[in-house]
């Protein structure tokens, strides 16, 4: 693990790690809002940047422009390439204060991805909580391909599953339908409505219950603001994760397949310019042309349930 940085604001504090400009902690009343780490580094992706691309390509081979590429495959269980090239990068710091910070990547692409990209970004607290800012500048001389994801893991200060064993644990996810997956959790055919089903979240106070989250949601529900929500409510609390109109996915893990005490602890939500295997069918990916950037932003807050 790198060197980290420091922010606070209000009742918030955030620790930013300079590998992978991850997000190591961010607490509310100093109490953990997302699942922190420490100097052994991440798990399961916590708190990282996905990028060139979020979530998985298929054997890790992609066509673009009309060249074949082939990416690492570091999810052997799938078989797939996760969660882009990133996130073991050291990133420079370009500015510090008290409340904000941002860091800067110069990538300069791999083998299995050789588009170089200037990548900025902002970490921003306030009294309402956090906001990360991204850029992202092509600065090769052709067209580049390109998706962005962040992975953050919510929690209410104790395991999601005890909470929800007591009646205790609401999940709202502001969108009306869903990506099939196959076993490999690859997308199959198109998005479908989620009304009234099992993996209907829209509803304040809908109950994760037993429900297994793996899921991609898309046709997302906005407020006034633009803003898509997931939003994870306990008997005192509420956590949330909000994304502007740049993102049109939110992945939802319920940590199933974490061992030990991390299973069904904590609920990843995880803003997506693009679904799955975007670099292969070319499902809202992002093309820069040279020069090209594109700038995204989401937040992480929390609020009292209790004050009238």
């Amino acid at each position: 693990m790198g060197e980290v940085i420091e922010l606070r604001a209000g009742e918030f504090l955030a620790r930013v790690d300079r590998t992978g400009a991850g997000l190591q902690a961010l607490t509310w009343r100093d109490r953990d809002i997302v699942w922190p780490y420490g100097n052994d580094g991440p798990r399961a992706f916590q708190g990282q940047v996905l990028a060139p691309w979020p979530n998985r390509v298929d054997a890790g081979v992609y066509r673009f422009a009309g060249t074949e590429y082939q990416l690492e495959v570091n999810d052997a269980a799938t078989g797939t390439a996760i969660h882009g090239l990133v996130h073991d990068r050291e990133w420079s710091v370009e500015t510090v204060s008290e409340e904000s910070a941002t860091l800067r990547l110069d990538f300069d692409g791999t083998p299995g991805f050789p588009f170089p990209l200037e990548l900025v970004l902002t970490y921003r607290l306030a009294e309402d909580g956090l906001t990360l800012t991204a850029a992202a500048r092509n600065t090769g001389d052709s067209p580049a391909p390109f998706g962005l994801g962040f992975h953050p893991y919510l929690t209410l200060g104790e395991p999601l599953s005890a909470l929800t064993a007591r009646g205790d644990l609401a999940l709202e996810v502001t969108a009306s339908t869903r990506q099939p997956v196959d076993g490999r959790l690859l997308p199959v055919g198109e998005p479908v409505p989620v009304d009234g089903g099992a993996l209907d979240f829209r509803p304040p106070g809908t109950q994760l219950g037993d429900t297994v989250l793996d899921t991609a949601f898309t046709s997302l529900v906005r407020d006034g603001d633009g803003r898509a929500w997931v939003r994870v409510t306990g008997p005192a609390h509420r956590v949330s994760v909000w994304c502007d109109r740049s993102f049109g996915w939110l992945q939802t893990f319920s940590s199933d397949t974490l061992g030990g005490d991390d299973h069904r602890a904590y609920l990843a939500a995880e803003p997506m310019t693009c679904p799955a295997g975007a670099l292969t069918t070319g499902t809202d990916l992002i093309v820069l042309a040279p020069g090209e950037t594109t700038r995204h932003t989401f937040g992480i807050t929390a609020e009292d349930l209790t004050r009238d």
